[in-house]
Order: C-alpha cells, then sequence, then structure tokens
C-alpha cells in the first residue's frame, strides 16, 4: 500500500475540540486536508466559522459547532450536529485545554478545579461518549488526546497543568486496553514547546529565550510538526498503535527541568 493510502482519511468523520484557535486549528487543517469531515468545536463561534469556511474554500468540508467541553448536554449536542450532518465520529482529537502559571501554595480550590475540569475530565468524558457511539455504530475508530510534556516530566509553576496532562496519559492507556478488542484505538500526542494563544506572552520573553535553549533542536515547535503524529494515529498508518503516548518536542522531554 502506498504512503498516500494508508494515511487517508476519506471517508471519516472527525471532531475537533478547541479548535478555534492554536493547535486546534492546525489539527483540523491537517484532517481536512487528508478527507476527512471535520466537526469543529469550541467556543468562540466567530472563529469557527472563519476556519470552517476557509476548510470548504480549499474543497475540505467541515461544520462549526459553538460548544463548551465542561458541559455534557453541549458536549452530546456536538456529537448529534456531527452525526446528522455527516456521519458518525469515528475520530476524535480531545485538544481543548488551559494553562495556569503562578506557585501551587497560591492556587485557590476554583483554579485547581477550573484546570482539571477543562483539562482531564473533559477529555475523558469526550472520549467516553465518542467510544460509546462508535460501538453502538459498529465502527472502529480513533480517540487522540492531546497530553504534554508536562505530563511526563515537572516544571516550576505548572501543577495543575502537569497533574491534568499525566492523568490524561494515563486515561489513553486505560481507555486503551478497555476499547481494543472493539477495534477503538486511543492515543495521545504529548507536544513540547508550541507558541500559541495560550502561552505567547510566556514564551516570547526571556523565560521563553531560556526554555529554548533547553531544546536540542534549537527552536519552538511550527504549526506543522505535529501533522505527522496527529494523521499517524488518526488513519490506517497507525492500524496496531494503541495505548501510546508520541512524544512530539524537538527533544526536550527527558531535560524538562524545575
Amino acid at each position: 500500500m502506498k504512503a498516500g493510502d494508508m494515511f487517508s482519511l476519506t471517508g471519516r468523520v472527525a471532531l475537533v475540540t478547541g479548535a478555534s484557535s492554536g493547535l486546534g486549528v492546525q489539527f483540523a487543517r491537517a484532517l481536512a486536508d487528508n478527507g476527512a469531515s471535520v466537526a469543529l468545536v469550541a467556543r468562540r463561534a466567530d472563529r469557527l466559522k472563519a476556519l470552517q469556511d476557509e476548510i470548504e474554500q480549499k474543497g475540505g468540508k467541515a461544520i462549526a459547532i459553538e460548544a463548551d467541553v465542561t458541559d455534557r448536554a453541549a458536549m452530546a449536542h456536538a456529537f448529534d450536529v456531527a452525526e446528522r450532518v455527516f456521519d458518525t465520529v469515528t475520530v476524535l482529537v480531545n485538544n481543548a485545554g488551559i494553562a495556569h502559571g503562578g506557585r501551587a501554595v497560591e492556587m485557590s480550590p476554583a483554579d485547581w478545579r477550573k484546570v482539571l475540569s477543562i483539562n482531564l475530565d473533559a477529555v475523558f468524558f469526550w472520549a467516553q461518549e465518542a467510544a460509546r457511539r462508535m460501538l453502538a455504530a459498529n465502527k472502529k475508530g480513533a480517540i487522540i488526546n492531546i497530553a504534554s510534556v508536562l505530563g511526563l516530566g515537572v516544571a516550576k509553576g505548572a501543577v495543575a497543568y502537569a497533574a491534568a496532562k499525566a492523568g490524561v496519559v494515563q486515561t489513553t492507556r486505560a481507555l486503551a486496553v478497555e476499547l481494543a478488542f472493539k477495534g477503538v484505538r486511543v492515543n495521545a500526542i504529548a507536544p513540547g514547546w508550541f507558541v500559541t494563544e495560550m502561552n505567547d506572552d510566556y514564551l516570547m520573553g526571556e523565560k521563553g529565550t531560556a526554555i529554548k535553549r533547553e531544546i536540542p533542536m534549537g527552536r519552538f515547535g511550527n504549526p506543522g510538526d505535529l501533522d505527522g503524529a496527529l494523521l499517524l494515529l488518526a488513519s490506517d498508518a497507525g492500524s496496531y498503535i494503541t495505548g501510546a503516548t508520541i512524544v512530539v518536542d524537538g527533544g526536550q522531554v527527558i531535560q524538562i527541568k524545575g
């Protein structure tokens, strides 16, 4: 089989959370460019519509669905809309997340709960919903959870984020074990440092310069640097991969320091 055929997503229906900015935009573009019909999910409807228009102008298929990932009713509605417009979602990219910086001793219960609710709880519940619907439709599929190198190593000022992302890695493994027998693969991608709206103030300053010096490749990730891992895990090219966490970080993960 040719590589183009192995990585093709023609006929697949993908849903990307957090698709209004950052990595989510690039994930949606990559999926659509390789044949998937893509449900774009986030809270900022205007940005989703702009991305939908961009994808459609290039000949792809997309639908914008406004939803807060912590709202279970909105989650069910998003899947319902995707099914009605396209078909059963068979590729879920659990990308929505927030960052929080600050000393652990100063973190409020509300901030801790917010980070865990979006970065871990929502990942599980959206994966659970996707899996339930794939199983009900008797369809194989792929769930791709976006973790982080901070789920594998730690840095100062990121206790809630690191805990949530470590939880994503373990949730991915546990779901993979339970769902493999039905043909639903569950994997994670752990990006290193990519400049997005969520962290640009942090990475564009002196701290970012110091971080960059610790990355063996000497740079932050570029927008398309995650496409290969995404397409591998979403397509038939990764048909025997489940429970894995693919690190895409320029070689940094073993060097993360507090």
